[in-house]
């Protein structure tokens, strides 16, 4: 299970488009043409111009979109004729493409290559951009039009994609608050502003928190057991902040920290735990925790405005699993087996310290450094003897690409004309069968201080026949970059992340649909990670693997030796895996399920007390993320959605089954995935695209047996 967050915000601001020609003037007219942003890009497929944008151009542009778009939306809602679906569902698809334009340069520089101004701007700009939002859900003459299409749908005859606008149009409005009085739209209203200032606040916060934990080291005693490679890329890391001299090990998102698999010394371990445990807690302009407590408040509030009674019933209405029971239930098939495995691991490795005998008690920071040793052990698997065959560009080209190649007939071509946002970012033009161009895909695949962690994907142009636009997609990831000359060479975990975010862009670009709000990832939470964990299983798949994984020194591809053992490992310290991302999702919905969010007065004590009431406060065991640095869920949209990850392992595990009962890796199978389920976008409902695929609902078996749990009823 890989650390994802996806960057789908589903919102008018960001992917709908402009109503006709006579707008579009108008909106260019608002800005100078000197705005990179005042008209669509000239560069193919509309490719943003980043050597032209400058961070001056981000506020007006986004100004200017709003104003317009507010324009639009009012010419729409005061149309004197009766509404119809093209008077005002299509026209609504056709708005805001001057909005659209800047938000999405503008979210992927904030996330990705960000710095303090662009910082300062995305704070101002959140509660504006949620507040031109509201001006479109909780305008009364707009939903007023919206529903009368809705109550005399089956009259107009519409082809499906279109009934399911109507039908997906007319829910989002609801859930929106369009229902509500005018009272309590003006209050709904305020918390919408405050709570996307907070949600740029926390962001920040937490990119800056990272960034001043990073643990330094002074000595180079303190890091034995690290490979020279990566002992180098931290020298650099350190040259880099002025630091000569010494090393700078950088954080990543997750609480576990990839150096304490091989940091010998012990007291250095502790000390790079305790900084990521602690990143977000120091009592400064930085520490989250107030920051969080208000937006559960807030959250709370607007969803007893609703009528529901927590978050989490409001925010799953329209998504897979429709109720928290559901969740509930879900959860309850695993948790127990996943503690049960997780304590048996724990104690196979304090056998492995006591059999070492360094007479410690196994702590957090000490479960990756003896879990590996168990793993040599037991399966005689060293991660520094797999990592000189996972090289990363051979990684993406060789074996991503590939797998792409094999089972969709994608090629790629590699691009050197078209500008980027930060010169290691990679442009690949991607055709189709048929060799027709397709789609542009953006990788950018190195950590940096200014990106926020973790890996995701997003669109910058999205695809539509209406507006005849194709897809512009990009991947973030957060990978050490080498000093410079060394290879990048990456652990099969990173690999599995690549094939991993560009399941998500597959998504993306093989969407087909009419209207923007449908098209590609543009589906509920616990649907979008399916595609892109189904797309992992290629990572291991054996005519993939042997097309990639080869010795970057030698040549000489991965012995089957070693192959077989990665695959006898893959259900090895699952329990573990499967335990602290059950904590991070029993998390979310504990905060989200609350039913007097003011009586939590400390983030910590109501996390502990979440994980003690669920069974999942395992000592050994911390939360994935911490309530203080879960940026999936206070800022990322995955508010009451974080067991999505498990849900679609669910989902993905199944789908699997399938390609392994009807002949694996093969076009004719790849083609009926891309048919039923990769281009369908949210142009059906879930459960029957999954039952029309698969055969039946989702089963959780053979999530189950890939995890190694104990089968249940």
């Amino acid at each position: 299970m890989k650390t994802i967050f996806v960057v789908l915000l589903n919102v008018f601001a960001l992917n709908l488009f402009a109503q006709n020609k006579a707008v579009l003037q108008n909106n260019a007219a608002a800005l100078p043409a000197s705005n990179p942003f005042s008209a669509p890009s000239k560069l193919p497929f509309a490719a943003p111009p980043f050597n032209k944008i400058t961070i001056t151009d981000y506020k007006p542009a986004l100004e200017a979109g709003m104003k317009a778009q507010q324009e639009e939306i009012a010419k729409i809602a005061n149309n004197p004729a009766a509404p119809t679906f093209e008077n005002t569902l299509v026209a609504l698809e056709k708005s805001g493409q001057l909005l659209s334009r800047a938000n999405h340069v503008f979210n992927l520089v904030t996330g990705a290559n960000t710095n303090d101004t662009l910082q300062q701007l995305q704070e101002e700009m959140a509660p504006q951009l949620a507040a031109n939002q509201d001006a479109i859900y909780l305008n009364p003459k707009l939903f007023k039009r919206i529903e009368t299409i809705y109550q005399n749908r089956e009259k107009l005859h519409l082809d499906s994609e279109s009934n399911r606008l109507v039908e997906y149009q007319y829910l989002e409005f609801v859930l929106a608050g369009a229902k509500l009085s005018e009272e309590d739209k003006t209050k709904l209203k305020k918390l919408n502003k405050e709570e996307a200032g907070l949600s740029a606040k926390f962001t920040n916060q937490l990119l800056n928190a990272a960034k001043n934990s990073a643990l330094i080291i002074e000595d180079s005693s303190k890091l034995k057991g690290l490979s020279a490679t990566e002992k180098a890329a931290y020298a650099q890391n350190a040259k880099a902040a002025n630091l000569t001299g010494k090393w700078l090990i950088p954080l990543q998102n997750t609480t576990q920290q990839p150096p304490l698999q091989s940091l010998d010394d012990r007291a250095t371990r502790a000390q790079l735990f305790q900084a990521s445990w602690l990143r977000a807690e120091h009592g400064d302009s930085n520490d989250t925790r107030s920051t969080i407590l208000r937006l559960a408040d807030i959250r709370e509030q607007k969803a007893k405005l609703m009528g529901f009674p927590n978050y989490a019933a409001w925010k799953l209405q329209d998504q897979m699993a429709q109720t928290p029971e559901a969740v509930a239930q879900f959860f309850a098939q695993l948790v127990p087996a996943a503690t049960a495995k997780a304590k048996g691991e724990a104690a196979e490795i304090q056998t492995q310290i006591d059999k070492r005998g360094d007479s410690i008690t196994l702590m957090p920071w000490d479960w990756n450094y003896y879990a590996e040793q168990v793993r040599k052990e037991k399966y005689n698997l060293d991660e520094n003897e797999i990592k000189p065959y996972f090289e990363l560009n051979k990684v993406l080209e060789d074996g991503v690409f590939y797998a792409a190649n094999q089972l969709y007939g994608l090629t790629f071509k590699e691009r050197h004309d078209l500008p980027v946002w930060q010169p290691d970012v990679r442009v690949f033009e991607v055709f189709d069968k048929d060799g027709k161009p397709l789609a542009l895909f953006y990788g950018d695949y190195y950590k940096r201080d200014n990106k926020s962690g973790g890996a995701w994907m997003s669109n910058l142009v999205e695809q539509t026949k209406l507006m005849n636009t194709k897809p512009v997609i990009y991947n973030i990831c957060n990978f050490t970059k080498p000093a410079p000359g060394e290879p990048a060479l990456i652990s099969f975990d990173d690999v599995t992340t690549m094939f991993h975010e560009f399941g998500h862009a597959l998504h993306g670009m093989f969407g087909n649909q009419q209207y923007p709000t449908l098209s590609g990832t543009n589906v509920a939470r616990d649907f979008v990670e399916f595609p892109s964990q189904f797309n992992e299983h290629w990572a291991l798949y054996p005519t993939v693997l042997k097309h990639y994984a080869v010795h970057y020194k030698t040549g000489e591809p991965i012995p089957q030796s070693l192959v077989d053992k990665i695959k006898s490992a893959g259900t090895f310290n699952q329990g573990y895996s499967l335990t602290e991302l059950l904590a991070d999702a029993s998390l979310d919905m504990q905060w989200h399920t609350t039913k007097d969010s003011n009586a939590i007065n400390n983030a910590d004590s109501f996390e502990l007390a979440a994980l003690q009431a669920t069974g999942l406060a395992l000592p050994q065991v911390p939360p994935r993320y911490r309530s203080s640095y879960f940026l999936h869920i206070w800022s990322n949209g995955y508010a009451a959605g974080y067991y999505a990850y498990l849900w679609t392992k669910m989902l993905e595990e199944d789908a699997y089954s399938w390609f392994e009962e009807n002949g694996g890796l093969t076009s004719a199978n790849g083609q009926r995935f891309r048919d039923m389920i990769l281009s369908r976008g949210n142009t059906e409902d879930y459960n029957k695209m999954f039952r029309n695929f698969r055969g039946h609902a989702p089963s959780i078996k053979p999530m189950e047996k890939a995890l190694g749990l104990p089968a249940g009823e």
